[in-house]
């Protein structure tokens, strides 16, 4: 037996409105037999959940990490236990032992072999004589996964999708297909697509198998842009790498478009390269803010360090697109806007940040409404989300798009 901290999960009763989301779409063993994942605590809409650190005592069990033994305390995770045995994870790729960065299920970038299948690190439970592999040649021997859902036809695009393509007004017409990537690194509390991010209970798919969906969606609603978002699409590199190339590879003669739409935060130069290399043709990167403490409000993140990393990786891949493949690729920048989370006048700091660079880049400016955890806001009415483009436009840039109320409005007078 052994006695250290432990984490359990509690729910908070009188905020629990039983919606039912943590039953029927987390994959976790439960509260009674809690591991500590806190994949509950970050995914319920209502806040009804925390992690208590209790002292307990916790009986030990024999585990192998590579062909290694060790004794572990029962009923965590196989991450922890790996953390505990001197293990260094990381929130970001390639850094670290092993990278973990969205820690809900949902993106298996922390995937390794136990019992010889390859399975999440983050929300799996330890047991007895389970055996782990984590050496890097060993796992990517095995095809990577990711849960990816939602393959449907858009019709007004994404951040990365050209302006004069998107339909104009409340006009709705699909002009691409776009599907879901599950896992963020980020905790937004305005999160629009937080049931598709924090849900882990979906059988993943291969690289192969989503472009083989996503191919079959294109030809049925005859477009030949795809597009994928999330969540975070680029959380597992090597997944979304091998996806865009599938997807080349099946619609080679179709003058087809792969499109990604990122929150960019660990978008390094080299993965860039990667991702543009094996075929991605359009991206939008969303910028969520230009100070600190706006990105922080925005993220929901609490750790100062890691969110002053994440924002300045996501600045500094925006200049790199601009610099190295402004011509190459089609490149949109998302901008938020509600004036409970950024002030006009950051706004205009951003755009006149983004003019000094590329002018003539796309911008879209996204309303920002009440959704997840931030039910308490207004979605900004159509006449403040033309002021936040008549701020840009001043700011210096040329092509601004507006989402708001009654739809887009495009670059131009309103």
């Amino acid at each position: 037996m052994v006695s250290i901290p432990f984490r359990l999960s509690r729910k908070i009763k009188e905020r629990c409105l039983d919606c039912s989301f943590c039953k029927n779409h987390l994959s976790c063993p439960g509260i009674e037999r809690c591991i500590g994942c806190g994949i509950c605590i970050d995914a319920c809409p209502h806040e009804a959940r925390v992690l208590d650190e209790i002292l307990v005592e916790r009986r030990l069990v024999k585990i192998k990490v590579d062909g290694e033994s060790f004794e572990v305390p029962e009923r965590i995770t196989v991450l922890r236990a790996l953390e505990l045995l001197g293990f260094r994870v990381s929130r970001f790729p390639r850094e670290g032992d092993l990278s973990a960065p969205c820690r809900t299920g949902g993106c298996w970038a922390c995937a390794i072999i136990l019992d010889g299948k390859l399975k999440r690190s983050c929300i799996t439970p330890i047991h007895d004589g389970m055996s782990i592999e984590t050496k890097r040649a060993d796992v990517e021997r095995l095809e990577p996964l990711r849960i990816v859902s939602s393959f449907q036809g858009h019709p007004s695009g994404g951040v990365g999708t050209p302006y004069w393509i998107k339909p104009k007004g409340l006009v709705s017409r699909y002009i691409e297909v776009a599907c879901f990537a599950h896992g963020c690194i980020l905790r937004c509390p305005t999160c629009q697509n937080w049931d598709i991010t924090y849900s882990s209970r979906r059988a993943p798919l291969t690289p192969n198998q989503a472009a083989e969906i996503m191919t079959h969606e294109r030809l049925r609603w005859g477009v030949n842009r795809m597009a994928i978002s999330g969540g975070e699409c680029t959380l597992n590199r090597r997944w979304l790498v091998e996806y865009i190339m599938k997807l080349r590879e099946l619609n080679r003669n179709e003058h087809a478009r792969f499109h990604v739409d990122t929150n960019a935060v660990i978008m390094a130069p080299d993965y860039i390269d990667e991702l543009i290399e094996v075929g991605m043709t359009d991206i939008g990167p969303d910028v969520k803010g230009l100070k600190l403490e706006t990105f922080m409000r925005i993220s929901g993140l609490k750790d100062k360090e890691l969110s002053g990393r994440l924002l300045q990786t996501e600045w500094r891949a925006v200049k790199y697109l601009i610099d190295e493949y402004y011509e190459k690729v089609f490149i949109g920048i998302g901008i938020p806007y509600n004036p409970k989370l950024i002030s006009l006048d950051e706004i205009y700091l951003i755009g006149e940040k983004i003019s000094s660079w590329a002018p003539d880049i796309q911008v879209c400016a996204l309303d920002y409404r009440p959704e997840f955890r931030r039910k308490d806001i207004r979605r900004p009415s159509y006449s403040e989300m033309a002021q936040v483009k008549d701020i840009l436009q001043e700011a210096g840039l040329r092509h601004v798009v507006c989402q708001t109320v009654k739809g887009l409005i495009g670059p131009g007078k309103v």
